[in-house]
């Protein structure tokens, strides 16, 4: 979901010859996206998770049935922890017709609680041994409220913890997913925990060895790299990529990782100080065409960008389609990485999900 930096703003093996030739191709130009190369009639295997925005949730829904034979889970985007004692549900949560149909697909139904604390409250939580058991008490109380398959925690504002409590809060939160993983698994339920990617300058709050021992699945959000509030650029890069998964691969199984794949993207004012929008990878594509700009694919970071003028105002659009995915997958494959998880469901460029197949 889309990553916050200093606060929150929100798969499989492709032909080594396939991969090179993409890698190869210079900055696409022209009026329309180049397609991915066919796809091969083998069926695609379930390596990919999903979450699904409440504020969506009819289209991500028929996203997510569309796509079945690819997706193994999906995380409704449905709680929010307010408290160590309370977990509000988002509207729409629970709705039997969205649990009980991925059910009949096959695909696990794995909610997401996210926070939004005020500064330095969730480490207070965290921090505390009676408050630590007393939001576990009420996480698995919210994972009984429907026929859920576990839970997947989405807790953000402990990222950019300071000097002095970092090491305390990351102790703390490690402490809290071992027992809420432990007290999950015995009743058969998944424990899956999100969160964002350690590179040299970031993401130390973050026990990837204690997260990865204790849960079933660590999503790393491999996204916002440029965000809402800084300055235009790519979402990710497959150098940046690289450096997530060298340091993610030694401390945590393989078979754990689940890579976070965007696809959306932000529009900024260029030269202005303005929160850019988000826009899904599908209104990206449809802006692009209604103002006539160039398709194309910027040389380092193989993602698609575009530039157009607004009142004015003179305007960029940085995005992922399923071209930028296809070339920064590689960097997956290298690392024996097979797992992905995509921001969000219903925002997607349609061919997404034939890269997604052959991985």
């Amino acid at each position: 979901m889309p990553l916050r930096h200093t606060r929150r703003s929100r798969v499989l093996v492709v032909l080594a010859v396939a991969g090179s030739a993409l890698a190869a191709v210079p900055a696409a130009t022209g009026s329309s996206p180049p397609s991915p190369p066919p796809a091969h009639a083998a069926p695609p295997l379930r390596t990919a998770s999903a979450w699904l925005p409440y504020w969506n949730q009819d289209a991500a829904f028929k996203s997510a049935l569309r796509h079945k034979d690819q997706l193994h889970t999906v995380s409704p985007f449905w709680y929010q922890a307010k408290s160590a004692g309370r977990v509000a549900a988002h509207s729409g949560a629970g709705d039997r017709r969205v649990v009980d149909g991925l059910h009949r697909a096959g695909i696990k139904v794995v909610p997401t609680v996210m926070e939004t604390m005020a500064p330095g409250a969730l480490a207070a939580v965290v921090t505390d041994p009676g408050h630590r058991a007393t939001h576990i008490e009420e996480l698995l109380r919210t994972v009984r409220l429907g026929a859920y398959d576990g839970l997947d925690l989405d807790y953000e504002s402990i990222a950019p913890t300071g000097d002095a409590a970092y090491r305390k809060v990351r102790d703390g939160y490690a402490t809290m997913v071992t027992d809420l993983c432990r007290r999950l698994h015995a009743l058969r339920k998944q424990c899956v925990i999100t969160v964002s990617p350690k590179t040299a300058g970031t993401g130390r709050v973050w026990d990837y060895q204690r997260l990865g021992r204790a849960a079933d699945r660590l999503r790393v959000m491999a996204y916002n790299l440029h965000w809402a509030e800084g300055r235009p650029g790519p979402l990710s890069t497959p150098a940046w990529y690289e450096d997530i998964l060298r340091r993610a691969t030694r401390e945590v199984p393989r078979r754990k990782l689940e890579m976070g794949l965007p696809a959306y993207g932000w529009d900024w004012a260029v030269g202005k100080r303005d929160r850019a929008r988000h826009v899904t990878s599908v209104e990206a594509e449809a802006l692009r065409r209604k103002v006539g700009a160039p398709y194309r694919i910027d040389p380092a970071s193989r993602t698609p960008h575009f530039t157009y003028e607004e009142g004015g105002t003179r305007r960029t659009v940085w995005y992922q389609d399923a071209r930028g995915t296809a070339a920064h997958l590689p960097a997956l494959r290298r690392h024996r990485v097979t797992n992905t998880v995509l921001w969000a469901l219903g925002f997607e460029d349609p061919a997404l999900w034939r890269v997604l197949a052959r991985g």
